[in-house]
């Protein structure tokens, strides 16, 4: 899309308008394609930093400057670029998308890849801050051509006109925005420092900034300020490795917020990338995708960029610099395609091997990192065997010995039992331990599939899932005599129970302080969720769950024979209060499991209470009236 007027090379300037809805165009641009208005300054930025690279493929020796100012309402950028001539004004400041960057463009050898951004959307994409963008620019590659004023307006019409020679004595140009109506806040000097800095700390060239008016020759305005802050602190010398850690500490809190726990480098070479990952100092979701920051040739593209990493590394947060990969339309995101699936593996790559370095060489630091993040790890374990086996004596699991590394458990039991479930574990983890059996809870999210791979690294262990037959089986009987002796009592209590699905079983285990155990697996719920169907369904779901009772197992209650408690309430002559007290200690073993109360377990547990205390004050009343 050109002008339909041609150039003009007059003093007085001729009217010409864009071939393009301007209005359309800015709503388009602010509402659509970028995130926000901050965007104007990246756009100045690159516009001036391409106009350099370009003037330096043309003269190396070229004098190389950048200047930025900022007034109310007013912001100016200056550069001693490669400048533009009348015709060229018209064919690239009033085209779409057109970019004076290709190769051959009016003379231009340069290369495209040493350029950011297209110059024509580039400066039109200001309109979504200014009411009026003015331009003063004198080529260098036509030393005998004059200077040019380009001035555009937001109502979509735009003039050209040759000024004076002594209007820009320099090649090189100027741009200069007047803000429109409630846009003022974006070309507030500070706001405007800010934003440069954001965007152009890493580029290449040096650029200033000046608080105040500018005449447009470097003159006027306050002290010049550096933007630029290069090399990038992952590229600096440091005396000491504990000196670049301080170092890269520092930049992390300045630009994340957060003191990392350690820092990781991205180096890849061939890709173009340069980088930092650093490792967060607090425990995150895996579910969370965090935003890097990424700059393309320098400049900032985005600090929301989310797929440059695996999902699997959300532990860290990383800033790189890169000069192949391929920004989206807005430049303000990565393009996902192959160059960067690849660039996001190897960069997962560097970050499993600063995980092989901390376990062969700084277990110390390796620890720290685990006790944060070991959820992260045993994600990325779960696909990865080699790093399994790599990390198994870091990771800690809570077992029937308390929270220990996998190594130091599979240590001491080469046979290891697992429950799925939190509710499981604890119901079974007290007696384990009392027991010598090795139980690892594996309800907490990746230890389940850790456990099943674990043979795979470790042939010489066995895992295998606990239910609660195997703990009971496990537990010492009680001696027939014994049994049959307490068989009266037995009967009491499970006819008591019946109710609640629920057997009782007698045997002898440690600790004696614990005088009741309740066992209920995967296999015992469902068959107690078919029960409770069973008894809510119709004629015909009746007919068909009823064909489908087996011999299921069910909850038990494990009363342990060498609790005195136990002893005492088996010898109660009340075949009444030997039933309260039974339902008293299936509700005292239920709340130990953790488990959540069935409303029937409640009305339970209420009318035991009720019938403990009827019973005390019966007692008491009985004892005083005997006085």
């Amino acid at each position: 899309m050109t002008s339909a007027s041609s150039s003009s090379t007059h003093a007085d300037p001729a009217a010409n308008s864009f071939q393009v809805d301007l209005r359309g165009l800015v709503d388009l641009l602010s509402h659509h394609l970028y995130s926000s208005p901050r965007v104007y300054v990246r756009e100045l930025l690159q516009n001036a930093v391409d106009a350099v690279t370009a003037r330096q493929a043309l003269d190396p020796e070229a004098e190389i400057r950048i200047r930025l100012s900022a007034s109310a309402g007013r912001v100016t950028i200056e550069d001693s670029g490669i400048g533009l001539t009348a015709a060229e004004a018209h064919s690239l400041l009033a085209t779409i998308g057109r970019s004076s960057k290709r190769g051959g463009d009016h003379g231009l050898e340069t290369t495209r890849r040493d350029f950011l951004g297209q110059f024509g959307i580039g400066l039109l994409a200001c309109f979504v801050v200014a009411r009026q963008i003015r331009v003063i620019t004198r080529s260098a590659r036509d030393p005998q051509a004059a200077p040019v004023e380009w001035l555009a307006t937001d109502d979509g019409s735009y003039t050209v006109r040759e000024l004076p020679e002594d209007a820009r004595r320099e090649p090189g140009t100027t741009v200069i925005l007047q803000a429109r109506p409630g846009a003022e806040e974006w070309t507030v000097p500070a706001k405007v420092e800010q934003l440069a800095r954001d965007y152009g700390s890493l580029l290449p060239y040096d650029i200033t900034f000046t608080e105040g008016e500018s005449d447009g020759e470097g003159s006027g305005g306050g002290e010049p300020r550096g933007i630029t802050d290069r090399p990038a602190v992952w590229d600096r010398p440091f005396p000491t490795p504990a000196a670049r850690r301080v170092a890269l500490a520092g930049h992390c809190a300045q630009l994340f917020g957060f003191t990392p726990l350690d820092s990781i480098d991205l180096d890849l070479p061939v890709a173009g990338v340069r980088g930092v990952a650093y490792v967060l100092p607090e425990p995150t979701s895996p579910a969370h995708r965090a935003g890097h920051r990424v700059h393309l040739k320098g400049m900032l593209l985005t600090d929301h960029g989310d797929n440059l990493l695996p999902d699997w590394a959300f532990f860290v947060r990383a800033v790189i610099d890169t000069d192949t990969l391929r920004p989206t339309a807005s430049r303000e995101n990565l393009y996902d395609d192959e160059t960067l699936s690849a660039v996001r593996e190897a960069l997962g790559a560097r970050v499993r091997a600063w995980l092989a370095e901390l376990a062969a060489s700084e277990p110390e630091r390796l620890a720290a990192f685990l006790s944060v993040h070991h959820l992260g790890v045993k994600s990325l374990a779960r696909h990865d065997a080699e790093l399994l086996g790599l990390m198994l004596p870091w990771l800690p699991f809570e077992t029937s010995e308390g929270s220990m590394s996998l190594q130091e458990f599979t240590a001491a039991h080469t046979e290891i039992h697992f429950t799925r479930t939190v509710e499981e574990f604890r119901q079974i983890a007290p007696i384990a331990a009392a027991h010598g059996l090795g139980v690892i809870n594996a309800g907490y999210t990746y230890d389940a599939d850790l456990l099943a791979l674990l043979p795979t690294v470790r042939p010489d262990l066995k895992v295998t899932e606990l239910d609660a037959g195997a703990v009971t089986e496990r537990l010492d009987p009680v001696p027939t005599s014994a049994e049959l002796a307490l068989a009266p009592f037995l009967s009491t209590a499970r006819t008591r129970l019946e109710a609640q699905g629920c057997d009782v079983v007698l045997r002898a285990f440690q600790p004696v302080s614990v005088p009741a155990l309740y066992l209920d697996d995967r296999q015992a719920r469902q068959e107690r969720d078919r029960t409770a169907a069973l008894d809510s369904a119709d004629s015909l779901w009746s007919g068909i769950l009823g064909a489908l009772r087996g011999s299921a197992p069910r909850a038990r209650l494990v009363l342990n024979h060498n609790n005195p408690l136990i002893r005492r309430i088996s010898a109660l002559p009340d075949e009444a209060l030997t039933g309260t007290a039974v339902e008293s200690l299936y509700g005292q073993a239920l709340l130990m499991s953790q488990r959540p109360l069935r409303p029937a377990d409640s009305t339970l547990l209420n009318r035991a209470f009720l019938g403990l205390l009827e019973w005390a004050t019966h007692s008491a009343d009985s004892q005083e009236g005997q006085k």
